[in-house]
């Protein structure tokens, strides 16, 4: 009995948590008037209802709850999602927990289809993106000596030619999948974003479910691992570069340390970090997190992260906190490539696998290499008051010489381009790796040949389970949204494991058979 009504409890704390996030998610969207891709409403919806629906069927009691375990339980799943600017400049929303880069994709001339064009399909394999994230209903693609058709009607899910599905892990839904999966129908994954996004990803039993995938991770089919790196030109760059001694003369009333972040308490627990070094440094914090100083008022729109007026506050700093908010291999973002482009020393803590991407062994300080906050501000301070100790880390900028041949390597031979129009962006070059593997199996099964089976795995998207920071007992009380992650992480498990036997059973199922399953005893 005792197990049944925790099950009940958790299961409208669930709901409830849903139906809150669809309020608040609306109400932030009248408020701001910023606009908000449509999935991250409908997913709220979705789940609100059908939690309520088979709660109802099972004639369950939902009045009684906590708000602290509604948060805990759900509340990381349906965070609200940002565009990255209004003026985006490659036909699609991308979401973002924080602002980031602007990556203007041109577009591929498209094919529009009209009724006469639409035999054309049948002489290419359909590449179909289940989530909508191209916007186009029909271009015909051409990948070197092989061409697809990519679209993201759905009216083709039963079309012959169809062989590859196409998914935007953010929008990675249970709402409605391509079920029953024939023999033929690749699963491809493109997901370039933390696992705040959508913890289920990250979890062997759903990550195993794609045949293709394009991550952060270098061993993914298509790494993304250096996404927010235009190129080598720009880390050599001085063109924001403040010279030391004009850096020391700031100093008089600038802190020696930066931090600029908007998205608070994410998984990585980076506040818990900063709030205790705050104790033994001055830091200067821009964002909404641990703010104490403002920036310019036309500098304060999140899309201003990126113009040249913030650039050049930033480029007056030595070190900046460049902190990821969750915690995986390869998953480095512009907070770490930033500085770097700016001539400010990163201080950072994010991927475990961060060295193999620096530019030169002494570019960044690495927190993982202290014990304590008090040994980080302590280090910062000795570099701070000694201009020959703090050059060492500026030398390979100064010189522009770049030595690691790993990060040489991956920018020379990566297919996509970042802010260049003569490359393709990486969502060309995703939809390209599927199209061309696919053909190569087509050309299999022509000369009476087995086709190759690709299939992702679990280094394809690796994240460990998310920890806090305990440093002491007079550190404030942790907030609610500082302590979901966990459990949030620990749910998401339940949710693979229930989604991958429904989707091996191959039959279409029910929201209702979904969280029985998440639910189950």
């Amino acid at each position: 009995m005792v197990r049944i009504q925790r099950r009940k409890l958790l299961a409208s704390c669930l709901c409830i948590t849903a139906t809150i996030f669809l309020l608040v998610t609306l109400q932030t969207l009248m408020r701001n008037r910023e606009k908000f891709v449509l999935g991250a409403i409908s997913m709220a919806f979705y789940k609100s209802l059908s939690c309520w629906l088979y709660i109802r069927s099972e004639g369950w009691n939902t009045t009684s709850t906590e708000h602290y375990l509604v948060v805990v339980v759900e509340l990381g799943k349906f965070e609200r999602k940002k565009f990255k600017s209004s003026n985006l400049q490659d036909g699609h929303a991308k979401m973002e927990e924080e602002p980031t880069q602007l990556y203007p994709f041109p577009k591929k001339d498209a094919l529009i289809l009209n009724r006469k064009k639409t035999l054309e399909t049948d002489s290419y394999p359909i590449m179909l993106w289940w989530s909508p994230l191209t916007g186009e209903t029909g271009r015909v693609g051409q990948c070197g000596e092989d061409a697809c058709f990519f679209t993201i009607n759905r009216t083709y899910l039963h079309h012959p030619m169809t062989r590859a599905f196409l998914f935007y892990g953010t929008d990675f839904n249970i709402d409605s999948l391509p079920l029953p999966r024939k023999a033929h129908h690749d699963w491809a994954l493109f997901h370039e974003e933390s696992p705040k996004n959508n913890y289920k990803l990250f979890h062997k039993p759903v990550i195993t479910l794609f045949n293709y995938t394009a991550t952060f991770s270098r061993h993914s089919h298509l790494p993304l691992t250096t996404q927010y790196l235009e190129g080598i030109g720009v880390l050599k760059s001085h063109r924001y570069l403040v010279p030391l001694p004009s850096k020391n003369s700031l100093r008089k009333r600038l802190a020696p340390l930066v931090y600029v972040q908007s998205d608070c308490d994410p998984p990585s627990d980076r506040d818990s970090y900063v709030r205790e070094l705050m104790t033994y440094i001055e830091v200067d914090s821009y964002g909404e997190c641990l703010h104490n100083k403002d920036l310019p008022w036309q500098l304060k729109n999140p899309a201003s992260m990126d113009a040249d007026g913030f650039y050049r506050i930033i480029a007056q700093y030595k070190f900046i906190l460049a902190f990821e908010n969750a915690i995986c291999d390869d998953y480095i973002t512009e907070k770490f490539w930033r500085p770097l482009k700016l001539g400010v020393v990163p201080v950072y803590y994010g991927s475990p696998s961060v060295t193999d991407w620096l530019p030169s062994n002494r570019s960044a300080i690495l927190v993982s290499e202290f014990s304590h906050p008090r040994e980080l501000a302590a280090y910062i301070r000795q570099l701070d008051s000694d201009d020959r100790l703090y050059e060492a880390y500026m030398e390979w900028k100064l010189k522009g010489e770049i030595s690691n041949q790993r990060l040489l390597t991956a920018l020379r031979e990566r297919t996509w381009g970042v802010q260049d129009i003569n490359q393709d962006n990486y969502i060309d070059a995703f939809e390209c790796m599927v199209c061309s593997k696919v053909w190569d199996n087509i050309r299999l099964q022509e000369k009476g040949l087995p086709p190759k089976r690709w299939k992702a795995d679990v280094t394809h998207l690796s994240c460990p389970e998310p920890t806090v920071f305990a440093f002491s007992p007079v550190a404030p009380r942790r907030s609610a949204s500082r302590e979901m992650w966990i459990p949030s992480f620990q749910q998401s498990k339940r949710e693979a494991q229930a989604l991958r036997w429904l989707v091996d059973r191959n039959q279409n199922f029910s929201a209702q058979e979904f969280w029985g399953l998440v639910f189950k005893d």
